[in-house]
């Protein structure tokens, strides 16, 4: 069982960046692929980046292609998503999900969430 524990949201005006964290307990967490999803008010639940666990990256290029960069620490058991040049349409509950060894973009594939971070730009 993986235990998943988003932080680093806030309010931000547009331009400004952002550094959320995913701290992961239990599990062996190298062998899993660290997702982070973003929910916005009245849209569905959208992948934004993937950190494979055998080290490669995944983005949703359509929205945050440039902009934000996923990373993980496998010695502190946690991926990181530092978004930049943040716009308000960025705006949505940011949810970091963990799979064993996956390689998916879908919701469906993750077994494991997060509560959640608020991630609110606007000047």
């Amino acid at each position: 069982q993986v235990q998943l524990v988003e932080s680093g949201g806030g309010l931000v005006q547009p331009g400004g960046s952002l550094r959320l964290s995913c701290a992961a307990s239990g599990g062996s967490f190298d062998s899993y692929s660290i997702a982070w999803f973003r929910q916005a008010p009245g849209k569905e639940r959208e992948f934004v980046a993937a950190s494979r666990w055998f080290g490669g990256t995944a983005y949703n290029g359509d929205s945050v292609k440039d902009r934000f960069t996923i990373s993980r620490d496998n010695a502190k058991n946690t991926v990181y998503l530092q978004a930049n040049s943040l716009k308000p349409e960025d705006t949505a509950v940011y949810y970091c999900a963990a799979c064993i060894s996956c390689i998916s973009r879908k919701l469906e594939s993750y077994n494991y969430w997060g509560q959640g971070t608020q991630v609110t730009v606007s000047s």
